[in-house]
Parts: structure tokens; C-alpha cells; sequence
């Protein structure tokens, strides 16, 4: 919870944060620490009617990369705010679409596999400085973002990191340089009806993970046009995605997503996603991701069990992330997890022996 730390003529400073501990030990040989980071999160809010300044950064030990200890600014932007503006301008964390740790529009903020995905979400999302701009009705809103500079993602390639993708700086084509002909813009038209929730969506952006063409990974203009859809019925929630992504190096990709949530009670989830790619020139034209998320609170919503996977449809690998999340009080949770990865081929090959147990200390204040 945001909580007042100084008020004073109308301006309010608010303060919150966390502090984390992660360790994660691979459980086939060579049985090396995969992970173990230690973190202090602060974030804080300065406000006075409506506008503010938003600020959040890491303190950082971490003891197996040990180049990425130190203080990392997150977030940093202003903003201003009415009944149906909101506006900021900064460093922030844009998320658009309905999709569950899958991309299909949701293509702004890319991500860090600094440690693949053995890390919570929400943590691999990089920040991008940008400008955005909300105006909201009762029944529709119209988000608009322009992003100067782009960010891409953080891709491992040092020996010394467990989650590297080996060097492949010779074969890696420069980021594109920061010249206002390469900024994104888009936005995104919503509406909010009795019965269901849509989106449509238009971008123009980069591709953020390079792309094998010719004999280097390159990165391209993308033009991004795409919506996505929210229905709930009853204990289900259907949730829906599709984009067309037109590549200025014409190889243009159809991007889809169905998934589904139910909520049966006794504070049971259930969720299951299926996103397919088609590639329309070259080989290799489809290809396929799925998700599974199943959970499950006890002793009183104290102690959450949960499974999420993700699985390479198209060829057969998996990684499943177990936790059993235990509430100490509302401040403190202590995390048991395991992480299993499993691939003869495809997109968890390189991961197919860091099956890790881990766990986590978390305080919140």
C-alpha cells in the first residue's frame, strides 16, 4: 500500500517499496547456483493536484552476476492527471492487450532474459522513455504513446551467466541509432460495453528481439495493426488477441490468441492461452506457444500453490514454473519454487538442463 510520508500545503510525498532475497541452485550436475540476488526496491510519488513526479529504482547485490549489482533506476516520469486526462513523460513501463506473459500487441516495453524467465513477469519488463498521452469517457478511452529512443531486449551473452545465448556479437546487427526517424507512435482506441471489453491497436515500432536474415540478426521497421478482446460469462473470462505485423523486409506475420479463465470458486484459477504465429513467406510459416496457469489459495488464503507453464507447440519442449507461496503476515511471504525445463528441440533447447529449485523472502513496507 502507498503510504503518506510527508503532506504539507496541498503536496503529498508517498513511499513504498520492498525488499527481496532470490536463490536458485540447479538440480542436475553440475548443481551450480543459477541465481542469487538480493534487492531493495523503493518507489515514491510526489504529488500536488493532479501532477507529480513518479520515481523507482533497485539496490542490487547479486552474487553470481555480479556486474549487475549496484543502483538501477526503473522508472522515472512526471505526470498530470483530471477526470479524463491522464498524461507522463518519462521512463515508464507501457503494457497494452489482454494476453498472460505472451507478446501479441503488448510490444512497447520489451524484455530482460538477463535470467530468461525465471524471474517473476513483471521484473523482465524494461522501461522505455516516452510520451503518453490518455483521454478517458465512461464507455471508451484512446491511449496514445510516442517513444523517442527505443528500447529492445536484453539478450545474455556472457559465458559467465547460466541463461547465456552464447556470443553472438559478430553476428548481431547494430540497434538502431537515436534519430527521431526512428521513433515509435501508436495508440490504442478501447471500449468498455455491457458484456465486453476491446481494444484496436496501431504501432509503428521495431522488431525488439533480433531476427536471423542472411547471415546476420538484424533488427527492422515493423508496422502493427491488431486488437484484442475481454468477454466474461459467468465463472469464465474470454480473453482474445490478434495482430498483423507488416515488416519492412516483407516478411509480414499473422499473430493470434484465444485464451480462457475460470474462476469455479474455493478460490481455485484456472487459465489457458494458445498464440500461433504464421509467417506468410519462407519456411517454417507456423509456429505455436500455449500457456497453463493452475492455482489454488489455502490455510485461510495464507498459502498459494500455482503451476505456470509454457509450451513450445510447435516443438514439444516445455518450462513449468511450481511456487507455494506462503503469507508470514501481510508484510513478509517466504517462496518455495521449482523450475523444470524439458526440450529435444526449439525455443527451451538451451535451457533444457537449468531446471533450478529456488525460493524467496520478500518483505513489503
Amino acid at each position: 500500500m502507498l503510504r503518506p510520508a510527508f503532506a504539507q500545503d496541498g503536496v503529498e510525498l508517498s513511499v513504498k517499496g520492498f525488499a527481496d532475497s532470490y536463490h536458485a541452485l540447479r538440480t542436475e550436475s553440475p548443481g551450480d547456483w543459477m541465481s542469487s540476488r538480493t534487492r531493495l526496491r523503493a518507489e515514491a510519488t510526489l504529488e500536488k493536484d493532479g501532477a507529480g513526479i513518479f520515481a523507482s529504482a533497485n539496490l542490487v547485490h547479486n552474487a553470481v552476476l555480479k556486474d549487475l549489482s549496484g543502483l538501477q533506476l526503473r522508472e522515472a516520469y512526471s505526470f498530470w492527471g483530471s477526470e479524463h486526462w491522464d498524461i507522463r513523460a518519462g521512463k515508464q513501463i507501457i503494457t497494452w492487450g489482454v494476453a498472460d506473459g505472451l507478446r501479441v500487441t503488448d510490444v512497447i516495453s520489451p524484455m530482460d532474459y538477463t535470467e530468461f524467465l525465471a524471474q517473476d513477469y513483471d521484473d523482465i519488463r524494461i522501461p522505455v522513455g516516452a510520451l503518453r498521452v490518455r483521454y478517458s469517457r465512461d464507455k471508451w478511452s484512446l491511449d496514445a504513446v510516442a517513444v523517442p529512443v527505443p528500447e529492445f531486449f536484453k539478450i545474455p551473452m556472457d559465458a559467465k551467466n547460466p541463461w547465456s545465448v552464447g556470443n553472438l556479437s559478430s553476428f548481431l546487427g547494430p540497434e538502431p541509432a537515436a534519430k527521431a526517424v526512428n521513433m515509435e507512435y501508436g495508440a490504442r482506441l478501447s471500449f468498455f460495453l455491457s458484456g465486453v471489453d476491446f481494444s484496436l491497436t496501431a504501432l509503428h515500432t521495431w522488431n525488439k528481439m533480433p531476427e536471423f536474415r542472411g547471415n546476420m540478426y538484424v533488427y527492422h521497421r515493423l508496422g502493427i495493426f491488431g486488437g484484442d478482446v475481454s468477454i466474461p460469462l459467468g465463472k469464465f473470462v474470454i480473453r482474445g488477441e490478434v495482430a498483423d505485423y507488416l515488416d519492412d523486409l516483407d516478411v509480414n506475420t499473422a499473430n493470434g490468441l484465444i485464451g480462457v479463465d475460470w474462476y469455479p470458486g474455493n478460490d481455485w484459477n484456472v487459465s489457458a492461452q494458445y498464440n500461433h504465429n504464421y509467417r506468410m513467406s519462407g519456411s517454417d510459416r507456423n509456429s505455436a506457444l500455449a500457456t497453463f496457469r493452475l492455482s489454488k489459495a489455502l490455510l485461510g488464503n495464507t498459502l498459494t500453490l500455482s503451476t505456470f507453464a509454457y509450451v513450445d507447440v510447435s516443438d514439444g519442449g516445455i518450462f513449468n514454473r511450481f511456487s507455494a507461496d506462503y503469507a508470514v503476515s501481510d508484510q513478509v511471504h517466504a517462496v518455495l519454487g521449482y523450475d523444470y525445463f524439458h526440450a529435444d528441440k526449439g525455443i527451451f533447447l538451451l535451457y533444457a538442463h537449468n531446471s533450478e529449485a529456488w525460493m524467496k523472502l520478500k518483505y513489503s513496507f
